[in-house]
């Protein structure tokens, strides 16, 4: 629904159950002689030359495992009057985020997403496009899924409002409502803001009735329309609030809540009498059911098999109530105070909890097509690869909060994190390891950590990752992982293995197991950092001499200490994360040393 919010596919990874030991490994056993001692330092292999940063995308595959506790999360159903903006990518990255890591605790995820398609302003953005209102919902709905599959968007149910089963249960859902005797007919005047598809209080309208989220004049309209009594459950409402406060999150969202609810709730027009497009009200085929009385249930008839009997019971048993809806702050009233509202008419249960993210901002200001500065996520994507974008907005964005893109920020965290963090003490290691070790572990990796504190750490910081990311504190889960990581560095070159090696004897055999710890290091944080960035993720394992199968295996459980054992053979070393390419303008200022002062910068190999 609406992402009236600023905000290809596939099921790719299934984190279901454990991994195996890989089958890349052979015996080894340490002699002094296993290793070819050099006078220089590593060399450090070269990132790839291509454009744009590596990435991959996974195919989908079933589970195999029992599943336990189910988790239903949604996104929005996207309004598709235009294509997808990165209002919606953002909302539904975090989402696929929230996903990847419930399934890594092992629970049964049904994650939902799809296209809103109903409304004025949909007949009207067609009509303007010389198409007619279907073809326009099945062009834009197709380029949703190809920028969540371009995103790696591993949803579970795609919805669309058109679908006949759909219909289905908006009407059986609508004659429960009815039948509850909370559905009444009634004229109604007043303020219509076309783009939102309400009506509203002149008292909530900035200067000459503008909208204050589209910033548009409201129109005079009256109409005669069904009405469902929302008054009626003002009272309810307030309870559920008090009694179950982290229904509505951040408690900064539940506060706006509340205050709506106390300033008073008025019944709402749940159909349209000049709107053609849309579904028909049951026994009166002149009026269309209003869109929030549609969407909304999306949530609901998603859940139906395709090409099975549909009903609102059958629906209801295979997944509701959903545990978490994620939207953008702007449709938060719809979700907290409409929707609960309606599901108590129909005797259905209440979602566990409606969480209002906020709003993408540009250079630090709003983005809009007349002020030339929209972010497009298909040219994102393209440019930079679906990891760098996932990490990106999960890292900078605290969740909850407004937060604001700019490239050369962009460029900076992604590089810094992701291509120097995590990736070059990957390539480092392994190159270290090729050189002196035939690529092979000399110990087990539970061994090699004795008495080493850096375990201690990294235990730590996954917990830390583990609680913000069910708290769904993403900025800080990231956070979390990227102290291992810094955490690994440190370790490095405290250590200095390359010079132990060079010393040769009980030396070399310590800077072996160095390379252990660095290695099981790096397999923790391609567990903890998947659900942000899945590829990336699989990239590092692939290189610590796993399978793509025994990756989309893992489990949480699988960030326990120990997964590497003696014996196993890694791959060579190669790029995980190639550095995104600067601004070749802006790279040759940066080059130029400032007068009177020492720069302290490193040259860095630009991309070709």
């Amino acid at each position: 629904m609406a992402a009236r919010i600023n905000t290809s596919l596939h099921n790719a990874l299934s984190f279901l159950k454990p991994f195996n030991t890989p089958l890349n490994t052979k015996p080894f056993s340490f002699r002094r002689n296993s290793f070819r001692f050099s006078k220089k330092l590593p060399y450090y292999s070269q990132f790839s030359s291509g454009k744009r940063a590596l990435y991959c995308t996974s195919s989908s595959q079933e589970s195999t495992v029992d599943e336990g506790e189910t988790f239903v999360l949604t996104t929005p159903l996207y309004y598709v009057n235009a294509p997808p903006h990165m209002g919606s990518a953002y909302t539904t990255i975090a989402a696929d985020s929230i996903a990847r890591f419930q399934r890594l605790l092992g629970k049964k995820v049904i994650f939902i997403t799809g296209t809103d398609e109903h409304g004025e302003k949909i007949a009207t953005s067609a009509a303007a496009n010389g198409r007619n209102p279907p073809e326009h919902c099945d062009l834009i709905s197709q380029s949703y899924r190809t920028l969540w599959k371009d995103l790696d968007i591993a949803y579970d149910k795609f919805i669309r409002t058109t679908d006949p089963k759909h219909e289905a249960i908006v009407k059986e859902f609508y004659a429960r409502v009815f039948a509850n005797g909370d559905i009444y007919r009634a004229d109604y005047e007043g303020l219509y803001c076309v783009n939102c598809e309400e009506y509203k209080d002149e008292k909530e309208l900035l200067e000459n009735n503008c909208c204050p989220v589209h910033q548009m004049p409201c129109v005079a309209r009256k109409e005669d329309n069904y009405f469902f009594a929302l008054s009626k459950y003002q009272k309810p409402l307030e309870d559920i609030l008090a009694q179950n406060p982290r229904f509505v999150q951040p408690s900064y969202r539940l506060n706006e809540v509340q205050s709506w609810i106390k300033s008073g709730l008025r019944d709402f027009s749940i159909s349209r009498a000049l709107v053609d497009w849309g579904i028909p009200v049951p026994d009166d085929d002149k009026q269309t059911i209003y869109v929030w009385f549609d969407a909304l249930l999306g949530y609901i008839s998603a859940l139906t098999e395709d090409n099975k009997q549909q009903n609102l019971e059958t629906a209801v048993s295979l997944g509701w109530p959903a545990s978490l809806h994620l939207i953008g702050k702007d449709i938060l009233r719809f979700h907290a105070v409409y929707w609960p509202a309606m599901l108590m008419s129909a005797g259905l249960e209440l979602p566990k909890m409606v969480f209002g993210h906020g709003f993408l901002t540009k250079d630090g200001m709003k983005m809009g097509k007349s002020l030339g500065n929209t972010l497009e996520p298909f040219e994102l994507v393209q440019k930079f690869g679906p990891d760098a974008v996932r990490y990106f907005f999960l890292r900078e964005v605290e969740f909850g909060n407004d937060g604001d893109y700019s490239e050369d920020r962009f460029i900076k965290i992604v590089n810094a994190h992701l291509a120097n963090t995590i990736g070059n003490l990957l390539n480092r290691t392994l190159g270290l390891l090729k050189k002196n070790c035939e690529s092979t572990l000399v110990v087990d990796s539970t061994v090699a950590a004795e008495g080493v504190p850096l375990k201690d750490t990294v235990e730590k910081l996954v917990e830390k990752a583990r609680t913000n990311y069910e708290n769904l504190s993403l900025s800080s889960a990231c956070e979390a992982v990227l102290e291992i990581g810094n955490a690994g560095n440190t370790y490095m070159d405290q250590r200095a293995p390359w010079f132990l090696f060079k010393q040769g004897g009980v030396s070399a055999e310590e800077a072996a197991k160095d390379l252990v710890i660095i290695l099981e290091v790096m397999r923790v944080i391609a567990v903890a950092l998947s659900p942000v960035a899945p590829c990336l993720s699989l990239r590092i394992y692939s290189q610590l001499g796993y399978t793509e199968d025994q990756f989309n295996s893992i489990t949480w459980s699988d960030t326990k200490w120990g997964g590497l054992k003696g014996g196993q053979v890694m791959e060579q070393a190669s790029p995980v994360f190639a550095r995104i390419e600067l601004n070749p303008e802006k790279e040759e200022d940066e080059k130029k040393p400032k007068v009177g002062k020492k720069t302290g910068k490193a040259k860095v190999k630009v991309v070709e």
